[in-house]
């Protein structure tokens, strides 16, 4: 994995400077180590790449940006493409030259043959990169289909700045670093809008899809085009189910291949363990590809409640790992917390997302830049309690309301921890959500309640500017709604969560920015594309069948997982609450007293100090229900968030910033650039 950035200009014979493209590539050091490139052509277009190495570790041969052989395509590549061997085999033997053992030189022959749009089937894995095709004048930005890996954009007066995070685009000093008051607002509730940010005029590529800038008569026309979605079958092309053994055959075929292409690597591969099923699976097929002893990392808590160290050693011991658990304390978690939201460029709820940078930091420190991850699994097989609670509550027709509520207040018991947080803790109806999918998902319910707590948060500018905003209906209009008439309820739950919480949490916050914080390439075998595209076509009962969540996915690998593993229900990785320590809950006091400050939101013209203050008590006060206090913790941790956010990216002169880091790296605009 590695880190990209780009500028075209409106005007082609405006130049790009050399000195913004490194500067650009500097301030994203974490995610590319391993050296630099630029390259500017003369028609108003530069890009960079900061390197990070896993496939072709010769630093001079696989230094981008590349351009083509016949001086048409520039590109800067972020990510990995799998079985990339059989289609460099397959292009060799077509007369195609090359010249690296870099996986992203594909891109450029296959866009040759076939041109790019034709090209993405073919690519497999997680990616985002940027082609510039000189002889049509267009950049294209190109997201995997998942969005495992962030790419942003904007527009300055100038022309079109592109970059791997969103501080590679405040690197250049053409672009405006503020604020929106619906991007503020959408922080202080958790939920985002696909597409968006926390700042004005800075969007993200959409997974499965291209960005297109063309330059006509001096501007820049921008369009959006999707290339890949999940494509849930309608109820009517569902035909009688195959026999388990039938579904349970294939998903263990594509999921040993899928495990086998995400071991192919340069460097030494690990695994993240966890108690659940996802990284247990990974784990013992893995050392199977592998036939010799993986390393596999693990993160604990003080906490029993929240602490998985334990059972996931019955899976380290059952397929021979090496594990190496590593304990993380609530006072950690606040004393690195600043440091996490620098990374993830956006508030966070819980900080697990803290614990999972320390991990990754870990990991890199014991000499590991690759791991494999559980990531997907619970949103192709129902494996959240929300997703269950959708299915118990919209797609069991045949159960009768009594068995109904059987199910829910056995699964609302079960997860009782995480009421306030993941589960609502009330139901609730946002209309433009019911009328564009059915019902409202139990997925974004509890973010949604807690937009309650937001208008009066905010800064009197910033509550008038989103007065009578509606959130829900900002989610809804982003839904393709061709994907979801006519689907199964669980089916639509699914889509909905993968489109808007699984690409900005689950992959963002909490996967690649605190894995690449630590230059560590996280890939997640349960992405593998063709695996996706038949697990949608599962029945509902193979996903959830009774009370047994990701039912498919335990049988495939029954014979693989010790029994307590096997019979284990999800429990999502989460961080113990502020309020149930009292070290953590000071600990975060600590950083509240400090950014929290009157003079501290009066600097940053953010939020309203009186009702930080009122919302501080209330969460403080042990009379307070516990599912609201539970609630109330992922506030504060918001507004914490957006404050740090501000002194980070906004306070902060980080064009000036990117240009020191340059310097101390020693990089400069005289670094040679190899092009294919």
């Amino acid at each position: 994995m590695c880190g990209i950035a780009g500028v075209l200009h409106c005007d082609p014979a405006h130049p790009v400077d050399p000195e913004v493209l490194v500067a650009m590539a500097a301030i994203q050091h974490h995610r590319g180590p391993d050296g630099f490139g630029w390259k500017t052509l003369d028609r108003g277009v530069g890009f960079a790449h900061a390197r990070l190495a896993i496939i072709d570790l010769n630093a001079e041969r696989a230094r981008q940006p590349f351009i083509s052989a016949d001086g048409r395509f520039m590109i800067t590549h972020n990510g990995e493409f799998y079985d990339y061997k059989r289609i460099r085999a397959d292009l060799t033997s077509r007369g195609y030259a090359f010249k690296t053992k870099s996986d992203t030189e594909l891109v450029l022959h296959l866009t040759h043959r076939w041109g790019l749009e034709a090209a993405l089937p073919h690519l497999r894995g997680e990616f985002a990169f940027a082609v510039y095709d000189q002889q049509d004048e267009r950049l294209t930005l190109v997201r995997d289909r998942f969005g495992i890996k962030p790419l942003y954009w904007t527009l300055t007066p100038e022309g079109l700045v592109f970059g791997s995070e969103i501080k590679v685009l405040f690197a250049h000093p053409a672009v405006q670093r503020r604020f929106s008051s619906q991007g503020l607002y959408h922080q202080l509730m958790q939920l985002m809008v696909p597409g968006t940010s926390a700042f004005a005029g800075i969007h993200a590529v959409q997974p499965g899809q291209m960005v297109i800038a063309e330059r006509r008569d001096g501007q820049l026309r921008i369009r959006t085009q999707t290339y890949w979605d999940l494509n849930f079958p309608l109820l009517s092309e569902r035909q009688s189910p195959r026999a388990d053994e039938d579904y349970i055959e294939e998903l263990r075929q594509r999921f040993v291949e899928a495990i086998q292409l995400k071991l192919e690597a340069d460097v030494p591969v690990a695994c993240y363990l966890s108690g659940g099923i996802d990284s247990c699976t990974i784990l013992g097929v893995a050392a199977a590809c592998q036939q010799s002893p993986i390393k596999a990392f693990t993160v604990g808590f003080e906490d029993a409640d929240y602490d998985e160290a334990a059972i996931s050693q019955e899976m380290a011991r059952a397929v021979a790992a090496e594990q190496d658990i590593i304990r993380v304390d609530g006072t950690q978690l606040y004393d690195h917390f600043a440091r996490t939201i620098w990374h993830t460029e956006r508030s966070i709820y819980n900080t697990f997302t803290v614990a999972k940078l320390l991990l990754s930091q870990h990991v890199h420190d014991s000499g590991y830049r690759v791991v494999l991850t559980g990531e997907g699994s619970d949103e192709l097989f129902a494996g959240y309690p929300q997703l269950r609670l959708d299915m118990i509550r919209h797609g069991m027709q045949d159960a009768t309301p009594a068995e109904r509520a059987d199910l829910e207040a056995w699964l609302q018991e079960s997860n009782r921890l995480f009421k306030g947080n993941l589960l609502a803790s009330m139901p609730l109806d946002d209309p433009a959500l019911t009328e564009r999918i059915g019902f409202t998902p139990s997925c974004l319910q509890s973010w949604l309640s807690a937009s309650a707590h937001v208008p009066k948060l905010l800064h009197p500018d910033h509550r008038a500017a989103t007065q009578g905003y509606s959130p829900g209906a900002a989610v809804a209009a982003t839904l393709d709604s061709n994907q979801l008439q006519g689907r199964h309820p669980l089916d639509k739950a699914q889509y909905v969560w993968i489109k808007t919480q699984f690409e900005s949490q689950v992959l963002g916050w909490a996967g690649d920015r605190v894995d690449m914080a630590n230059s560590m390439e996280a890939r997640p075998p349960f992405l593998d594309h063709p695996l996706v595209e038949f697990a949608v076509t599962l029945p509902p009962l193979m996903r959830l069948r009774g009370r047994q969540d990701k039912y498919i996915l335990r049988e495939t690998m029954r014979s693989l997982l010790p029994k307590a593993l096997y019979e284990r229900q999800k429990f999502a990785f989460m961080a113990p609450p502020a309020h149930t320590n009292p070290e953590e809950q000071r600990a975060m006091r600590a950083l509240a007293d400090t950014y929290l400050s009157r003079q501290a939101v009066a600097e940053a013209g953010l939020l309203d100090h009186a009702a930080v203050q009122q919302l501080l008590q209330r969460h403080a006060d042990e009379a307070t229900p516990v599912a609201e206090r539970v609630q109330l913790d992922a506030v504060v941790n918001h507004l914490l968030s957006v404050q740090i956010l501000h002194e980070q990216y906004i306070h902060t002169n980080v064009p000036q910033q990117a240009r020191q880091r340059a310097t101390d790296l020693g990089w400069q605009v005289s670094e040679p650039v190899l092009a294919v």
